[in-house]
């Protein structure tokens, strides 16, 4: 087994983009061609070896082992060189794996960029886009190199999985065009009527008060929650109704004309429960999803609500939405679920609630977060926390156009996205005390 610690600078075979390989013999010192082993500490060194019997394309992949060590952490790196600052690159990296524990954080494939130097330039970007093919997966990353960048590192490691083995196999690399801007235009309302006879009046006002504070053409349009009780006096169970049912009718028509999608909140009947559901309409005003508020406050238990199971995200045609109610937002665990099914965009009908949070859930699970609240602020946040637009007064909306293909990249951590995908740990149980099995 061969390892250098850290980074340092290492002759080797240049090659240049694009790059292919599939298939890997052993030469001097067991090291294929143009290939060296990293590790950042000799003892943490795992098993790295050529298998020339397992493989995806060409005979020999390039194997690693956990060796029984816990700590062990590193791989197979290969330096390509002639990459352009700027511009954009795809890895792709194929592999099998035996014995792994928590397969999203212990299988690491990355770009680490260099300078001309052979210093790292801006900050590695890690695959984590995974597709299914029998008993390979095919790991995917798409990148812009950061300014300064010459080379990269392709960098194939296994991350603190004593008793596993992973075969890397099929590796590319190429140059893609960079991805257009993807913009969609948001509108949440700041609306709370009151003194409203019926369900059906309330949606009405809803839809006066949007011709109002959005006249001109957007793509997506957020209302509050339960819009059909708020201001009415009524209970949860006076409005409950199927969905679909009279308010996404209305609601689909309205959604047809303006040709944008709306979601709102509302409350469900199926007997013999009620939910409390937001819905989405899509541009032809037809029903394309729900969320059952999976969070809910004793007040609504009290009053008879059941809580729903599940947090779905839908597609779009702008991108991938999710969305949170109210108290969801005071738990973590909603707006990570969404993010980690895909989810670019959070939409949020709210009551009231604490205002930090909002900023706290777009930033650590780094989406956009859109807002529409009675007794709580409506605005857009970017997935920095920061306000792109807001509606401080009833009647008003909060506008932007989001461009869901933008990198938002700290200087110091890099794109965060990426690395919440790769770094989450959901491997550690939270056993309640008492509830221990």
């Amino acid at each position: 087994m061969g390892w250098l610690l850290g980074l340092l600078p290492v002759v080797t075979l240049a090659v240049t983009v694009p790059f292919h390989q599939s298939g890997f013999q052993p030469g001097p010192g067991g090291l294929p061609e143009g290939w060296r082993t990293w590790a950042a500490r000799t003892e943490i060194a795992p098993r790295t070896y050529v298998d020339e019997i397992r493989s995806r394309g060409q005979p020999g992949s390039l194997a690693v082992s956990g060796a029984s060590n816990a700590a062990a952490y590193g791989g197979w790196e290969r330096v390509v060189e002639g990459i352009a600052p700027g511009a954009w690159y795809r890895l792709t990296a194929w592999y099998a794996a035996e014995g792994l524990s928590y397969e999203p954080g212990q299988v690491v494939a990355r770009l680490d960029w260099r300078d001309p130097k052979g210093r790292r330039a801006g900050q590695p970007d890690y695959a984590f886009r995974t597709e299914v093919h029998g008993a390979w997966r095919r790991l995917t990353l798409e990148a812009p190199a950061p300014p300064e960048t010459a080379a990269v590192a392709i960098q194939l490691f296994l991350a603190h999985a004593p008793l596993a083995t992973i075969w890397w196999d099929e590796i590319s690399l190429e140059a893609i065009p960079a991805p257009p801007p993807r913009e969609v235009t948001v509108a949440a309302l700041k609306y709370r009527p009151s003194g409203s006879a019926s369900a059906a009046e309330n949606v009405e006002r809803f839809i006066e008060t949007i011709e109002k504070a959005v006249p001109g053409r957007v793509d997506l349009i957020l209302l509050g929650e339960g819009i059909t009780v708020v201001g009415t006096g009524k209970k949860y169970s006076d409005v409950a109704e199927p969905v679909p049912g009279p308010t996404t009718a209305r609601l689909g028509q309205y959604a047809r004309r303006r040709n944008a999608w709306i979601v709102a909140g509302l409350y469900e009947r199926e007997p013999p429960a009620i939910y409390n559901t937001a819905v989405l309409l899509d541009r032809q005003g037809r029903l394309a999803g729900k969320y059952r508020k999976v969070y809910l406050p004793r007040e609504e238990i009290e009053g008879g609500l059941r809580p729903g199971d599940a947090y779905p995200v839908f597609q779009t045609d702008f991108g991938t939405v999710g969305i949170m109610i109210c108290w969801d937002l005071h738990y973590a665990d909603p707006a990570r679920h969404l993010a980690i099914k895909g989810a670019e965009l959070i939409l949020l009908p709210i009551w009231g609630g604490n205002e930090a949070l909002p900023k706290a859930r777009a930033i650590e699970n780094h989406v956009f977060l859109a807002a529409s609240g009675y007794d709580h602020a409506t605005y857009i946040l970017d997935p920095e926390g920061r306000t792109l637009a807001s509606a401080p007064a009833r009647g008003q909306a909060a506008i932007a156009t989001l461009d869901l293909n933008r990198r938002y990249v700290d200087k110091w951590l890099g794109w965060m996205r990426g690395r919440f995908m790769k770094e989450l740990r959901l491997d550690l149980a939270a056993p309640r005390p008492g509830f221990e099995p």
